[in-house]
């Protein structure tokens, strides 16, 4: 691994990574870990301001348009909008008791959010994490 591009890119793509370093690992906890408990909620927290964090910062990411764009915004600021809100939505679920509503949300964020494009990002040459995961 070759953390070279990362520590080349710009500040908010150093940021986006980062808030995904901690979502990334603690998604598949989340799924997995018993429901309800304490443990579950605070970890739950450190999930969404972590996802929070990827989404907004993904919208300062302007360098590398992807096609199709509209200027320098393409489908995955899209993407972080639809995020954003989708995280305030699972919250209100839950706040609401909608339990499984609130668990709709988050298996679509944890799927549609992180597993999609991180294969994207990691399969696609020329991105950051790919030339960090599999070099030029």
């Amino acid at each position: 691994m070759d953390f070279s591009p990362i520590l080349a890119a710009t500040a908010p793509i150093k940021l986006h990574l980062a808030a995904l370093a901690v979502a990334v690992p603690l998604a598949p906890v989340q799924i997995l870990a018993p429901k309800g408990s304490p443990l579950h909620r605070a970890l739950g927290r450190i999930w969404v301001a972590a996802m929070a964090i990827a989404a907004a910062s993904a919208l300062f990411i302007l360098d590398r348009p992807l096609s199709p764009h509209v200027g320098p915004f393409s489908w995955l600021h899209l993407l972080a909008i639809f995020t954003l809100w989708s995280l305030w939505r699972a919250i209100r679920a839950a706040r609401a008791g909608r339990i499984a509503e609130h668990r709709g949300f988050m298996l679509g964020l944890a799927f549609g959010a992180l597993l999609v494009p991180g294969l994207f990002a990691a399969l696609t040459h020329g991105r950051i994490l790919n030339l960090a995961l599999f070099g030029r």
